[in-house]
C-alpha cells in the first residue's frame, strides 16, 4: 500500500471512529442513529467457559473501528479523572478500585474521601449512580462530589457495566439487571472499608441511575438510610415505547435478560425492571427530584405516576418538581438557580437522616 493511500486508510479509520463514539458523546440525547456492534455478554459460568475479547489485530474494519473507539473512550477517561484531581486535588483525594460484583466479575469505580482521613473515625458513605446509556464518571460530578466531602461524606461512584471508557466487554449494558447488581455490590464493598460506617449508607442516582437507585432499594430495602432519584426512570415499558427504534433495538439486543426481544414480545422482562412496579418493597426514606418539561423521562410517565403509587403506599418521601427547569432532563447539569436548590435539598434531606 502506498504511503498517500496508508494515511488516508488512516484517517478514513479515526474519522469512522470519532463518528461510531461521537452518538454517544451526548447524554441519551436521543438524535442520531446508534452505533451497531456485537453485545459480548459475561456471566458467571462453570469451569472451562472462557471470555470472549475483541481482536486488536483484526483486519476487518468494523473491528478496527471499535478497536479506536474504546480506545478513545478509555483515554477520555484518564482525562476526566485527571481534570478532577487538578481541580480539586487540594482537598479531596480520588482512588480508582475495582470490586466484585455478584458474577464476581471485576467493577471498576472511584472512591472520594478528604486528603487526610481522621483516625478511627467511621464516615457515612454516599453511592452516586450516572445515568445515560453509556455514561461515565465526568464533570458533571465534579461539584457534588466535592460538596459531599466537603460535609463529611465519603463517596464511592461505580461505573456498572455499560459504562464507558473500560474496554469492550465492560460497554455492554443491560437496564436494570448488571447496572443494578453492579451498584448494589458497590455499596457491599463500600460499607466494608475500615472508614466506611456501613449502618450510614446513602444513594443517589440520576436518569438511568435514578432508576438503577430505586431499583436497588426495592431489591434491598434495609441496605440503604437515605435515597434519592433525580429525574429517574419509573417504568422500563413506558420508556420503551417512546424511544427511537435505534435505540430500543439497542437496549434489546444487548440484554441478555431482554433475549434481544422488545417489550410485545417479552414484556414480563421489561415489567421487572420497572421500579413503579414494585413500591411495596420500598422503605428507605426517598427524595424525589425532577421536573416539568422534562423530554427524556417525561414526568407525567415517570415522575408523576411514581409519585402517585408512593402516596398510595404510604411509603415515606418527599418531592420536589420544578417548572421548567433551564435543561430539563439535565438540569443538575447546569448553573442555575433551580441546580443550586436541588443541591441544597439533598444534602438537607441526606442530614435528616444520616448526619455526618
Amino acid at each position: 500500500m502506498k504511503a498517500r493511500e496508508f494515511a488516508s486508510w488512516c484517517g478514513a479509520l479515526v474519522v469512522c471512529a470519532l463518528l461510531a463514539g461521537g452518538q454517544v458523546m451526548a447524554k441519551d440525547k436521543e438524535d442520531g442513529n446508534a452505533p451497531k456492534k456485537e453485545a459480548v455478554q459475561k456471566k458467571a459460568g462453570k469451569e472451562g467457559d472462557l471470555d470472549k475479547y475483541i481482536n486488536l489485530d483484526s483486519d476487518d474494519m468494523n473491528t478496527k473501528v471499535e478497536v479506536i473507539t474504546q480506545t478513545l473512550y478509555e483515554q477520555e477517561q484518564r482525562i476526566i479523572t485527571l481534570t478532577f484531581q487538578q481541580e480539586y486535588g487540594d482537598r479531596v483525594r480520588i482512588k480508582r478500585i475495582a470490586f466484585a460484583s455478584a458474577d464476581r466479575t471485576l467493577i471498576p469505580g472511584y472512591v472520594f474521601t478528604p486528603l487526610k482521613l481522621e483516625a478511627g473515625r467511621k464516615y457515612p458513605g454516599i453511592v452516586m449512580v450516572h445515568g445515560g446509556f453509556h455514561e461515565r464518571f465526568d464533570w458533571r460530578w465534579f461539584q457534588l462530589i466535592d460538596g459531599a466531602v466537603s460535609k463529611g461524606y465519603v463517596v464511592i461512584f461505580p461505573e456498572y457495566r455499560g459504562s464507558r471508557g473500560y474496554g469492550a466487554n465492560h460497554y455492554v449494558n443491560e437496564y436494570g439487571i448488571t447496572d443494578t447488581e453492579d451498584v448494589l455490590a458497590s455499596a457491599q464493598y463500600f460499607s466494608g472499608l475500615d472508614y466506611v460506617d456501613g449502618t450510614r449508607l446513602a444513594i443517589l442516582g440520576q436518569s438511568r441511575g435514578g432508576m438503577a437507585t430505586l431499583l436497588a432499594i426495592e431489591k434491598e430495602p434495609t441496605r440503604f438510610k437515605a435515597a434519592i432519584d433525580i429525574v429517574g426512570l419509573a417504568d422500563f415499558v413506558a420508556y420503551m415505547a417512546y424511544k427511537p427504534d435505534y435505540r430500543r433495538n439497542e437496549v434489546a439486543k444487548e440484554s441478555a435478560y431482554f433475549k434481544g426481544k422488545l417489550p410485545n414480545e417479552n414484556l414480563a422482562a421489561y415489567m421487572d425492571v420497572s421500579p413503579i412496579n414494585h413500591v411495596d418493597k420500598i422503605q428507605t426514606p426517598l427524595l424525589i427530584i425532577a421536573t416539568k418539561g422534562d423530554k427524556i423521562a417525561p414526568y407525567d410517565l415517570h415522575t408523576g405516576r411514581l409519585l402517585d403509587v408512593l402516596k398510595s403506599k404510604g411509603k415515606v418521601f418527599e418531592s420536589k418538581i420544578y417548572d421548567d427547569a433551564p435543561g430539563g432532563h439535565i438540569f443538575m447539569d447546569g448553573d442555575t438557580p433551580e441546580q443550586r436548590d436541588a443541591t441544597q435539598r439533598c444534602f438537607d434531606f441526606l442530614g435528616k437522616y444520616k448526619k455526618p
